[in-house]
Formats: C-alpha cells, structure tokens, sequence
C-alpha cells in the first residue's frame, strides 16, 4: 500500500530556521580570491630574488641594467589578467551545474539550491539524485543508496524507513522521502561539492617536474652566486661594475617566465573550453587529457542521444511456461502499457515504452521493483494479474530459458535492436530473483538515435590513435551493431561481460583486443577501468548515468554530461554542459595543446638556464669577465625566448603527449644549452686574447653568436614549422638586429655592429655550434620515433 506523500515544512517554518541559522550553507565556489592570485604571481621565490638583483645593479647606479626587473612586472601582470580571468569563467559556469535538491514544502514538490535546504525539511529522492544533506528515511519504494563515494563499497544499499542517510550518497533506483537531520558544517555535502569544483593547480606531473627545476635552480644559484662575486671583484676594480657583471650571470640562470607561462597556459585552456561549454571543475585534468590514449564511453549520451522507440514488439510461441504459470496471458502492449504507467520514475526504456502506449490499462498496481543497472530489471505486481518482469532476456531468464529464444534475441541484435522482454512471473516475490519463474511472452524492439556528431567525432580518435573502447549495459551484439553504424570500424568484436574473467591480467588482456563490451555492470566498469591503467594506459571515462560513478570516480580524467545525474557531475573532472559528445576532440586537443606546448616552453628556458649556469662556473672559475651585461641578456631572453615562448604556448599542437616530461625537457634542452654556452666562449675567449678588440666590442659578439644558437633552438622547438612561425622568428631576428644597427639602441644596450673579421668569427662559429646541434637534435628524436613506430605498432596489432 502506497504511504501518504508527506507535505513538508510550511513557509512559517522555513522562515524560522533561515532565522535560526539552520540552512545547509555551502561554500563559495573555492578559487583562489583576487588577493591570492595576486600573491601567487608576484610574492614568489624568484620574484623576491629578481627584485634583490636590480635592487643591487640600481644601487650600483647602472639602471639600464635593470631593464630585466620591468620584464618580470610585465609577465606577473599577464598572469594575474590570465587567472583573473579563469577564475571569473569557472565560478560562472559553476553555478549551471550545481546540484539542486527537490523538496517537500506546503503540500508541494519545489526544486530550491542546495544552499537553502534547511533542517527538516523532506528531501524528495529519485534514481540519480544527490543526497545533499544528512537525512532520515520517512518513507520508500524500492529505495537504494550508492555510499561508495564514502565508503568505498560498490554495492547499493536497501534504505527503509528509519534508515540513515548521508550526504555525498546518491540514489541508484527506487523512490522515496527524507528528512533533513544534519546541515551545513555538520554534513558532508558541502566538503564534497567544494571539493568537486576546486580551483587547483596540485596533483601535476607537470606542476611537480617544473617545481623540481625550480628547486634545482635555486640550490645552483648559491653557489654560482658565491664563485661570480669573487671572480668580478678580482677582475673589476670598479666594485660596482663587478656587482653588475655577477648579478648578469645569476639572472641569466634564472627561467623567471617558466612558472608564470605554466599557469597562463592553464587558465587560457580553461578559457578556450569554457568557450565551448565545458566546464574544468579542477585545473589538473588539462593536463591528463593530454595524456589519455584510451576513452571509455557508454553507447547511452555519447554514440547515442539517449532516446530510444519501439520498432515493434514480437510476440515469442515458446513452451517457456514454468510451472504454476499460464501458458497464455493478455496482449503483450496492454502489459507494456501497465508496466509504463506503474513506474514514477521511468529509466529510458519505460519512457520510450510510454511513449508509445500512453493509454493506462487501469490495471491495479500492488508492488513494484524499480529498474537497476546491476540487475538490467524492473517488475511490477498487478491485483488479479501477478508478476510482469521486463528486462533484459539473458539476464532474466537465465541462460539455460533463454536459449529457447536466443535466435530470435541474435536476430534482433544482428540489426541493432535493444530488446527488454515483458514476461509474466506468477509465483513468489520478484524482488530477488526475477528468473525462477518466469515466461517469455514477447520481444520489444527498441531503436537507439545516433547523434549526428558521433561518427566525426569517432574518427577523430581514431586518426589521433586514441583507443576507444565501448561500455555498455546493453546486449553486446546491439552495442556493437550500434556502435557500426555511427561509424566504429573496430566494432567488430564485442564480448558479454559475464563471459569476463575476474582475475586482473585476464581481464586486462581482454581489454586490450576487444572494443565493444555489453551487459557491464557498475562494478565491472570500475574493474575495466583500472585493468587499462595497471597497462600503463592514460584513461578518460565518459558517462552521465549513476552506474558511470564509479568508473569516472577512478579514471585518470572523469568527463560527464550536464544532463546527468548529479552524482556523475560531483565525481567528474569535466562536465559537458551541452551534453555534447562532439565537445571530446576539442577537450582532448586542448589537453595536449597545454602540455605539448609547455614542453617547447620548457625546453627554451632551460637551454638558456643551462648555457647561463655554464657561463657562470666557467668565468667563476677562470677569473675572466662575464660575456654580458644584465642588458644584453634581457635582450636575448626577451626576443629569444620570452616573447616567442608566449606565442608557442597558446599555438594548436594536437599531437600525443610521449614520454617523461621532466626526461624529456632535459634531453632536449641540456646538450643545446652546452653547444650555445662553449660557442660563446670560444667568440669571447677570441675576441679577448686577441687584444685589439676592447670589452663592449668583445660582449657585442658573445651576444651575436649566442642570438643566432637561441634563435636556431627557437626553430626546432616551432617545429613543425608554419608561416607565422617563420614570420615570428623573422620578427624576432629584426628586432635583435635593430639593436645592432640603430644608435640609439646601440648606446642603450651597450653594442657595436662586429667588423669583417669578428662577423668572419662569428659566422664561422655559428655554423659549427648550428652543426653540432643537428646532431644532438638527431640524437634526441630518437626516443621519438622509436615511441612513434611502437604506437603504429600497436595500432595495426588492434587492427588486425
């Protein structure tokens, strides 16, 4: 018998406790305040040290040679605008997928934000719904909790009145009423959801391998620092020229835009997505998803639009009776009909099944068994009428029942049909077990919508030689028809689930050569998932159902669908805020843009920081002078690096991430940054063992020769090279020669334009340094295209 729906607080009632204070108050969304971006970017480490320096070469009256100390101004100020800016994005986009709670209030059902739930008040529950308060259960129909967001365990738990329930829980099936018993602080709800929505740069590979070059360069800069004071102060007798020549070495060794053009990187790519209605609810997943080589999808909101129709319904001439059941019954879409209206809370199926028979056959209704991801059933009881179970076949039935009609099931399937079978169950409670006694009295025939982006966006992963792999609760022989006709070639091999062993590398191995899996349960998709990572893949999981949370839950990048469940929003990294699967390729592109592109960042300024910490010990250790002025290496790291890095930061590179990114960085930065350091030694050492060429003359080479290595290092790193990278350097090139050749720049930056036989030097020495740098560039793309050959290995072994 049905429990009278309770009619909640009064608005008097609400008022009162709002007075009280006793509101379920959430957070603010907990980005990082304006003055805590503002800290961030200008009270660091290496701002501190840059402002010592100038503070040093201002005091030694050589202003000029603090131009470097307006540089670092000017990066901060980008990447406090930057932050700004994607702080404003990520809170305004965090509102449209907060989590809202339906409640009870003056005899009505009303949906309110989560923030104004108040003590008492009846929650209103449903299948996918958030718990977001600690609640009492008052009432029940088949109610079952998901708590492994708390507890870890993936079973869904039968909830009857009395029963406790938590916040950060969700609703698996069933339907029911609560009453709100703790709120705020004393329930977990608003931890989880801020938690869900943090804005952080933590937990990055990429974070933590820049944060350990930085901690290196700092221990080098002591005793660089040490050696470069003593070996100017016996080389000047003008004290504050040797101040000024060591703070040029220890400034060159900084990489003072690295860190900052890190986190512009981040934010502008949460820009770009917000763009394109997705929303980053934690920084770190723009760097996963340049690392995912695997996707996980369900067919449901991603091949598919989630909508399906009933093509036709079979009725099935089978000697399945059980015993004590009839051998014939009523019409098969009078029962479809009955079993639709019996069901508040229709998953997608019932809903298509009422859509098509609307009209109620007024059939009394006694009990009912809501539907179930892991069970793949529903079942309802009707006075006079008994048991109707409609389900999947193969799960319903067992198999040895249902091999009586598994022709007619493969025929089905073979054209890409989804088929719940009603069945009428006559004996016993079909709460346990819906299969003892069963009969098959017909075949629904239900057609998915594939979405019109899907089979471009298929392709799209399979040219960027991402492995999709499909995971579905559905028939696996339906999946894979399905997945056929949006454009899925590997489609072609699909496995049931049941059929899957346990045991991990088994399992793993199954996942390795096969792309379409059916009848996954929740449990199943959390094992797949974590088989794929323990082969060292890369793995998003794409879902928007609550059997998707805990595979999203443990995958490396978790994307989920606006239109979802508000437990799949919660546990998601990503959420799709137009729920379209189409929005992948451009979410995937822009993870690897991030971090393809840092890595080119990377690599420019840690050439520089190796050729500056060369310089520093060689001229530490000789006693001789430093090549350059704190000027001239503004110069080459504004031109050189600075202003070229910042546009190869945010240029498209859509290319898989491979390797290390620390390993990687080292070998394409370290052997460059020698070659450019001891070609300019050997111009500087000329220059002034010669005799007739003075100071200024001899530092104007060094700055010469050391503009062409970074300028040949700036060209590999643009690699693939593209006309307005071509034109960049170009750019670049003019400006540096404008300094050689314009007076006023000249004067400023202490240069002379380099006679016939020091350009001869020069010249002679940049070609052998650009030589040797084809051969460290041959070297270090080896790794490269070993990695390159094994992914097309591999492609054609899933191939075949």
């Amino acid at each position: 018998m049905t429990a009278a729906i309770p009619t909640g607080l009064s608005s008097a009632e609400v008022d009162e406790r709002v007075r009280q204070g006793r509101v379920n108050t959430v957070p603010p969304v907990p980005s990082r305040t304006i003055g805590e971006i503002l800290r961030a970017n200008l009270f660091t480490r290496f701002n501190a040290l840059m402002a010592t320096l100038v503070g040093i070469v201002v005091a030694a009256g050589a202003y000029r040679d603090a131009l470097f100390g307006g540089v670092i101004i000017a990066n901060a100020a980008i990447g406090i605008l930057q932050e700004i800016r994607a702080k404003r994005t990520l809170e305004q986009l965090a509102v449209l997928s907060a989590p809202i709670a339906h409640v009870r209030r003056d005899g009505h059902t009303i949906e309110i934000p989560v923030d104004q739930v108040v003590l008492d008040d009846v929650l209103v529950l449903r299948g996918g719904n958030q718990i977001v308060a600690d609640a009492e259960v008052l009432d029940e129909d088949g109610l079952e909790i998901d708590e492994s967001l708390l507890t870890g365990e993936a079973d869904a738990i039968h909830k009857r009145p009395g029963d406790e329930l938590f916040s950060g829980s969700f609703a698996v099936t069933g339907s029911g009423h609560a009453r709100v018993t703790a709120v705020g602080a004393e329930a977990y709800a608003a931890e989880l959801a801020a938690a869900a929505r943090k804005f952080t740069l933590a937990n990055s590979e990429l974070r933590a391998s820049i944060d350990r070059i930085v901690s290196w360069v700092s221990w080098a800069l002591i005793p660089a620092g040490i050696v470069l004071v003593w070996s100017q102060t016996r080389r000047h007798a003008d004290i504050r020229e040797a101040l000024v020549a060591a703070v040029a070495g220890m400034v060159g060794m900084v990489p003072e835009g690295l860190v900052l053009l890190t986190s512009v990187a981040f934010a502008v790519g949460v820009v770009r997505l917000a763009r394109q209605r997705t929303l980053v609810q934690e920084l770190p997943a723009v760097e996963t998803l340049a690392r995912v080589d695997v996707v996980c999808l369900d067919k449901t909101g991603t091949i598919t639009a989630g909508t399906m129709s009933v093509h036709s319904v079979v009725p099935l001439i089978t000697p399945l009776v059980a015993a004590g059941s009839p051998a014939s019954g009523p019409d098969p879409e009078v029962v479809l009909a009955a079993l639709a209206a019996a069901d508040p809370n229709p998953n997608p199926t019932q809903a298509a099944i009422a859509e098509r028979y609307p009209d109620d056959p007024g059939w009394t209704g006694t009990a009912t068994v809501p539907f179930s991801s892991a069970r793949k059933w529903s079942a309802a009881s009707f006075d006079g009428r008994g048991w109707w179970v409609l389900g999947a076949p193969e799960l319903v039935l067992g198999r040895e029942a249902f091999a009586a009609i598994a022709t007619d099931v493969d025929t089905a399937a073979a054209s890409g049909f989804s088929r719940p079978a009603p069945r009428a169950h006559r004996r016993g409670s079909a709460r346990r077990d819906a299969s003892a006694t069963v009969s098959a009295t017909a075949l629904v025939l239900l057609t998915d919508t594939i979405r019109p982006d899907a089979p471009a966006t298929l392709d799209y992963f399979a040219r960027q030689n991402v492995t999709l792999k499909v995971i579905s609760g559905d028939n696996p022989t339906t999946v894979a028809a399905v997945a056929r006709r949006a454009g899925l070639a590997e489609a072609t091999r699909s496995i049931d689930a049941r059929d899957l062993p346990t045991e991990a590398g088994a399992l793993a191995d199954a996942m390795e050569h096969t792309t379409v899996f059916g009848r996954v349960t929740p449990q199943q998709k959390r094992d797949m998932v974590r088989a794929l990572q323990e082969r060292g893949h890369t793995v998003a999981m794409t879902g928007d159902g609550v059997n998707d949370v805990l595979a999203l839950k443990d995958s490396d990048c978790g994307i989920a669908m606006a239109s979802g469940s508000e437990a799949t929003r919660a546990v998601a990294q990503i959420v799709l805020l137009d729920n379209s699967f189409a929005s992948l390729p451009s979410v995937v592109a822009e993870g690897r843009r991030v971090i393809n592109n840092l890595q080119r960042v990377a690599t420019l300024f840690l050439t520089k920081t190796t050729w500056a910490v060369l310089l520093a010990f060689a001229t530490g250790i000789t006693a001789a002078n430093f090549p350059f002025k704190p000027r001239h290496l503004t110069l080459i790291s504004t031109l050189c690096i600075g202003v070229p890095s910042f546009f190869l930061a945010l240029a498209p590179n859509h290319e898989l991430v491979r390797g290390n990114f620390l390993r990687r960085v080292a070998r394409d930065s370290v052997p460059f940054g020698a070659i450019s350091a001891a070609a300019v030694l050997v111009v500087f050492g000329w220059a002034r063992s010669t005799g007739h060429l003075p100071l200024p003359a001899a530092r104007s080479a060094a700055v010469l020769v050391l503009a062409v290595c970074s300028f040949v290092v700036l060209l590999r790193n643009a690699l693939p090279l593209a006309p307005w990278k071509i034109g960049l350097v170009g750019v670049m090139s003019g400006a540096v020669a404008l300094a050689f050749l314009a007076p006023p720049l000249q004067r400023f930056f202490e240069l002379r334009s380099p006679g016939p036989t020091t350009f001869a030097v020069v010249a002679a020495t940049s070609g052998a340094a650009i030589l040797a740098m084809g051969v460290a560039h041959t070297w270090a793309e080896r790794p490269v295209r070993s990695e390159r050959q094994a992914e097309r290995v591999g492609a054609e072994a899933r191939s075949r």
